[in-house]
């Protein structure tokens, strides 16, 4: 639908007529390999090329994570490269929390991208026989169609936002009814990021952190956030929850972290607004929404950095960007930026047990070191095939590869948990600050209080 137009290809002569962007990117794909079947695919994930999950590097990436002291590590990360076509790569870092955390994170790790490249190919059959404004690689905001009055870079926005929203909506309903699976109190957070050409798509919620090393007017580095922690201090996310029925405050001996609640019993004590999972809060206003932003980047965009909260309780973004640009090679960044927040950790909170770690660095020019420089920092070239912690290779329901959770670290114990006084959030009507973000405060703690076993027939007072 729409005008017809005609743009420049990387050929100086050649002309592409009007194929859409998403449409010439899977005519790309397919030539290759298809992943519209979401059962085969997950089958065969460890084979797929350019895709990296563990340990290890890519051709413009690093990524790396370690387990804290809580228990089994529950971070889970992702580069997949090619993802789309030649010129897309989509990253994402998963952090889990509850009983089941670590195997939701890793669901949504092999999922959620299916999910997505699934929303983008139905778009292709929708338009196909049909024309419409695109660009190739590069959006073009000049471009506009003539009956809409929307330019390619918005048509192509809009896209991005709905197949992410899609995707995270469809994951969430696919996590409610796995067979083998509970997220009754277990969840995920999620902050994924589809880089185009020059343009970066983001979907996230929860309060793992995406952040831009980027270069200012006088050539320095700088750290740009590109997305908000999502928890329940910030107003509009707790005066969501309230409308709900849900209950947001502090504990007395934590009054920093804001918490959400069940209206009938004080628990789970959930310290983010939106996640994956944990069905036990969904009516009372957590969600999995994600936040939607698009950004176009600049000569000046030097990486993208992805991180599970167990680096940003402990680095602020000017230390990651500084820890990251410094770095002796591109490969070992995150390997270093983890090993900063294990040392940040011990030094800050002696007495608090580490929170795992999960990190992806992103180098936007698409370079990376010489072969010869990554084996010098103890990396194999190919994708590793097992964790920091040594974990077994993962499946998608967890059985028979997991290491036994013999205790559920991501909850305090009995003797931690007695006599809490609680400290009630007060939210004033219009309060909200556009510009403020919840980026300031240093949270050590669990992202769950306690989990007892609820029943979903529970009555409500």
């Amino acid at each position: 639908m729409g005008g017809c137009v005609s743009i420049s290809s990387k050929s100086d002569e050649e002309r592409i007529s009007p194929s859409c962007l998403l449409i010439d990117m899977f005519r790309h794909k397919r030539s290759r390999r298809t992943f519209s079947d979401n059962a085969t695919t997950l089958q065969h994930l460890s084979s797929i090329p350019n895709r990296i999950f563990t340990n290890g590097r890519s051709r413009s990436s690093c990524i790396f994570t370690q387990q804290g002291r809580k228990g089994i590590n529950q971070d889970a990360m992702i580069v997949w490269e090619d993802f789309m076509e030649e010129e897309v790569t989509f990253c994402g870092v998963f952090d889990g929390h509850g009983p089941h955390g670590h195997m939701v994170a890793r669901k949504v790790r092999d999922t959620l991208p299916l999910k997505l490249s699934t929303f983008l190919n139905s778009f292709e059959s929708k338009q196909n026989g049909s024309s419409a404004n695109c660009c190739n690689g590069n959006i073009k905001s000049d471009v506009v169609d003539p009956e809409n009055n929307i330019s390619a870079e918005e048509k192509v926005e809009s896209l991005w936002r709905e197949a992410f929203l899609k995707s995270y909506k469809a994951m969430d309903k696919e996590l409610r009814s796995h067979p083998n699976l509970d997220c009754f109190c277990s969840g995920s957070t999620a902050v994924t990021v589809a880089k185009q050409g020059s343009n970066l798509f983001m979907g996230y919620i929860g309060d793992s952190r995406a952040i831009l090393g980027s270069k200012d007017s006088n050539d320095s580095m700088v750290a740009i956030q590109l997305t908000i922690d999502l928890k329940p201090d910030l107003p509009r996310e707790a005066e969501r929850i309230k409308r709900c029925k849900g209950r947001v405050f502090a504990l007395q001996d934590e009054p920093e972290v804001q918490r959400v609640w069940l209206p009938f019993d004080d628990a789970p004590g959930l310290a983010m607004a939106r996640a994956f999972g944990d069905f036990c809060l969904k009516e009372y206003g957590v969600i999995s929404i994600p936040e939607f932003s698009h950004r176009v980047l600049t000569d000046k965009d030097k990486f993208v950095v992805l991180a599970s909260d167990g680096v940003w309780d402990v680095l602020s973004n000017e230390e990651v960007v500084e820890i990251v640009s410094s770095a002796p090679t591109r490969s070992s960044a995150a390997r270093i930026l983890v090993d900063s927040a294990a040392r940040e950790w011990k030094a800050k909170y002696p007495t608090s047990k580490m929170d795992d770690c999960a990190v992806v660095c992103l180098f936007l020019d698409g370079k990376m070191d010489s072969e010869s420089d990554y084996e010098e920092q103890c990396f194999s070239s190919a994708t590793v095939q097992s964790n920091h912690s040594g974990n077994a290779l993962e499946s998608d329901d967890g059985q028979n590869s997991e290491p036994c959770l013999q205790r559920n670290f991501t909850v305090r114990s009995s003797e931690d948990s007695d006599q809490y006084n609680r400290v009630h959030l007060d939210i004033k009507d219009g309060a909200e600050d556009q510009n403020w973000s919840g980026l300031e405060g240093v949270t050590r703690v669990n992202s769950l209080v306690q989990l007892p076993r609820f029943s979903e027939e529970k009555p409500r007072p």
